[in-house]
């Protein structure tokens, strides 16, 4: 999509040498391959810390395999008077307090198979407030072990009948521009900004919105502003419509693909040169993988295919996102993110050339429900920088199924 950070008129970018050329021509790119180099050891100084043995990650640890036989027996003997015995909840008549509007139905896959396991074990070992939940769930840290609290989160994981839902261990943390496979109930308004060159900016409001099983619709409204001929001019750009479908999911091997398509319409302000100038098709592959040691990857493949190609040309683009996230208190506390990004569109006619970035970033979750997040990071132009800015780029997200935007802070 043309949402921030792949803003369509900042330019071109070019095709990088290959290293036998940088040999051939080593005197006149000397000092442009060493600023590649440097980048590059950013890029590895930003991700070398997230691929040690040592850092905590998002995914829980288990000292042995969980047991839902033994938290059967945990859950009948403790939880059964407020949830239930059959997970939707014990009778009005028999608890003696409201319940509130995030008191869980654990049958229902559609609102439970979101959540991992890390959340449900924070609200059980400190209790609701921790994620900004009602206080009538009490913590347990001080009465089960963590091997007891892994045992009942396995029994009630069993509520959910329909395994084919996608877990939320295979919900990724979003990359600025790399879109992720995971199905999605989130706002997000994503800015990029150009910190060098003819000052610019382009802020996209992204409405994502899951429907079914493994269905997803997208609507991204990109607003623009920039700086032409030393007069600041805004506009609307090319608003796209979107729908993804997940293909396939597996949380033992850890890995989601999905396929999406989009359509950009012609909304763009063409006066400022905000547009395609044509209705626009764009198909991409979104493929996503999780690993063992908790480095996760994601790659998205994809066209722009322009209905009048005399007006813009049909494009490639590939993109890849690799980090790890992190986290305190037994990796229940804030999650941080640090993500590298790697980027590339090119042109499809004679001549055209291989556009690279690199796109270094952090994202950290900064409601205690963690259903609000920051990312940070910055663009930079790798290859054909002649024309090509570097941006400042970073989004605000709220996933909007967790809660109301004002809720769920402390």
């Amino acid at each position: 999509m043309k949402y921030a950070g792949r803003p369509c008129f900042f330019g071109r970018k070019k095709k990088p040498p290959t290293v036998r050329c940088w040999i051939l021509w080593r005197d006149r790119g000397a000092r442009r391959i060493t600023a590649r180099t440097r980048i590059l050891m950013v890029c590895v100084a930003v991700l070398l810390p997230a691929c040690t043995s040592l850092m905590l990650s998002q995914t829980l640890k288990y000292s042995r395999p969980p047991d839902p036989k033994k938290g059967e027996v945990l859950y009948k003997n403790g939880c059964i008077a407020c949830h239930g015995s059959t997970g939707k909840g014990g009778p009005q008549t028999s608890i003696e307090f409201t319940l509130p509007d995030t008191f869980p139905d654990f049958t229902r896959c559609d609102q439970t198979t979101a959540e991992t396991n890390l959340a449900y074990k924070d609200v059980v070992v400190h209790g609701g407030p921790a994620r900004g939940l009602s206080q009538i769930m009490p913590a347990f840290g001080d009465l089960l072990t963590s091997e007891q609290i892994d045992d009942v989160i396995a029994y009630m994981r069993g509520f959910c009948t329909d395994k084919r839902w996608p877990r939320g261990e295979l919900n990724l943390p979003r990359a600025l521009v790399t879109e992720k496979a995971y199905p999605e109930d989130e706002v997000v308004i994503s800015t990029a900004m150009n910190v060098s060159g003819a000052p610019g900016l382009t802020t996209d409001i992204i409405h994502e919105q899951r429907f079914g099983m493994n269905n997803q619709i997208e609507i991204d409204v990109p607003i623009n502003s920039q700086d032409q001929n030393h007069a600041w001019n805004s506009g609307l750009g090319d608003i796209t419509f979107a729908v993804k479908r997940v293909m396939f999911a597996n949380l033992r091997s850890g890995s989601i693909l999905s396929l999406q398509g989009g359509v950009l319409a012609p909304t763009g302000n063409s006066k400022y040169g905000f547009t395609n100038g044509t209705t626009t098709f764009e198909p991409f592959a979104a493929f996503d993988q999780l690993f063992p040691t908790n480095t996760f990857l994601q790659f998205q493949l994809g066209a722009d295919l322009p209905h009048r190609t005399d007006i813009t040309p049909q494009s490639l683009f590939w993109r890849a996102a690799i980090g790890q996230t992190l986290a305190g208190d037994h990796r229940l506390g804030r999650l941080w993110s640090p993500m590298v990004e790697f980027l590339a569109d090119r042109d499809l006619r004679d001549g055209a050339k291989t556009n690279w970035d690199v796109l270094p970033e952090m994202q950290v979750t900064i409601s205690a429900r963690q259903h609000v997040r920051l990312d940070l990071g910055v663009r930079t132009p790798v290859t054909n920088t002649a024309g090509r800015d570097k941006q400042l780029v970073f989004y605000l997200l709220w996933d909007w199924a967790d809660g109301k935007l004002w809720e769920g802070w402390k």
